[in-house]
């Protein structure tokens, strides 16, 4: 007995819009990598694409980098777009809209995202990019504290579904248990904003609104998603642990907040142990999925020795290239579905718990965490 998992209905839990532009092989290679220098077409994800993505296209599988990238220049971005988003079978797309583009290439908002994918997308409100664009404008102290959060009930109010931050990439994942005080938010905000608000850094200000995004996270009944694990070479990997989350997590348990640890990858077993002790946190592989092409199998079942089932969700993480997207779900049916089928043989469940296992690793527990309605 196996579980089909070719025909499951995904929602993505995070992602990002796709360029909306024809891409050269440079810049089609930048975005296929977390790096600022190097290419991936010769590693797991390149081989991936190749093997996926290719006959999506028209093309033979593993066909040449050369074949793929003059297909894609002759069907456009809009044709490719369309076609890898809707063959990957995800009901919800949930994308942060607060990066840009390389380059300053515009990227899809939600609703020009959905009539491409042909599903629906929902919004999550970077608290970082909210923070900065208040802060450049001629704004007091005062104001900017009130009109961050005012801003953030707001997108809330108008369909967000939930707040992310990454302040793994400023100071690190190690935040206070508490909030800090008035007197120093004050201080700490007077400072940076005589900067004009540029990149915030400050590790009071973005302890602050971490702590204001766990706040609305339980009063507005949303997730703060945290990035946390590998990412583009910004980031210093040993601050991105998740398990320097264990006092914040602590202090947030019983407040109502939902926390969800996004990528985790190489920390993926100490995001599954968080989730083993915490029952207000969610946890991802997202990104580390198509990077790591056939090995996603593996990485899945190392975050679910401890991970409770339903804490874990489905996410892509893909961004610029609709590759990276299509790539996160093809790949993460065939890990899930190698999985469960070998639970089966080897009798640690029956195949009506796996497949109810697969239904919500892959939508129910985000459409539960987020308050959509289940894929049908």
């Amino acid at each position: 007995m196996t579980v089909v998992t070719d025909d499951l209905v995904l929602v993505d839990q995070h992602c990002h819009g796709v360029v909306t532009d024809d891409l050269d092989r440079e810049r089609f290679a930048r975005l296929l990598t977390e790096s600022s220098i190097s290419s991936n077409f010769d590693s797991m994800v390149g081989r991936a694409l190749r093997r996926w993505c290719a006959p999506r296209l028209g093309l033979p599988a593993h066909c040449s980098v050369d074949d793929y990238l003059d297909r894609r220049r002759e069907w456009g971005w809009r044709r490719v777009s369309t076609e890898l988003l809707r063959a990957a079978g995800v009901r919800s797309w949930l994308l942060d809209t607060g990066l840009t583009g390389a380059d300053d290439t515009p990227l899809t908002e939600p609703a020009d995202f959905a009539e491409l994918a042909g599903g629906d997308a929902f919004e999550v409100v970077r608290l970082e990019s909210v923070a900065e664009r208040i802060a450049s404008t001629d704004v007091s102290v005062d104001d900017f504290l009130d009109f961050v959060e005012i801003h953030l009930r707001d997108a809330i109010g108008a369909g967000a579904v939930g707040l992310k931050s990454v302040v793994a990439y400023r100071t690190g994942l190690e935040l206070p248990a508490e909030p800090p005080t008035d007197v120093e938010v004050n201080a700490a905000a007077s400072a940076w904003l005589r900067w004009n608000g540029q990149r915030l850094d400050d590790p009071i200000l973005l302890a602050w609104l971490v702590h204001l995004g766990a706040r609305l996270s339980a009063e507005l009944h949303v997730p703060l998603q945290l990035h946390t694990g590998f990412g583009d070479d910004d980031i210093r990997l040993h601050r991105a642990d998740p398990a320097l989350l264990g006092d914040f997590l602590r202090a947030t348990k019983s407040t109502g907040a939902t926390i969800a640890l996004l990528h985790t990858w190489p920390f993926h077993r100490h995001a599954g142990y968080l989730a083993h002790l915490f029952p207000h946190v969610l946890v991802d592989i997202g990104l580390a999925i198509p990077y790591v092409g056939d090995r996603a199998g593996a990485v899945l079942a190392e975050l679910l020795e401890l991970a409770p089932f339903g804490s874990v969700c489905f996410s892509s993480d893909g961004y610029g290239l609709p590759e990276l997207h299509h790539l996160g779900a093809v790949l993460w049916r065939r890990a899930l579905g190698r999985l469960v089928d070998g639970w089966i043989a080897d009798d640690v469940m029956t195949a009506a718990d796996a497949e109810l296992a697969a239904v919500n690793l892959s939508a129910g527990n985000c459409c539960r965490a987020y308050g959509l309605s289940a894929p049908v």
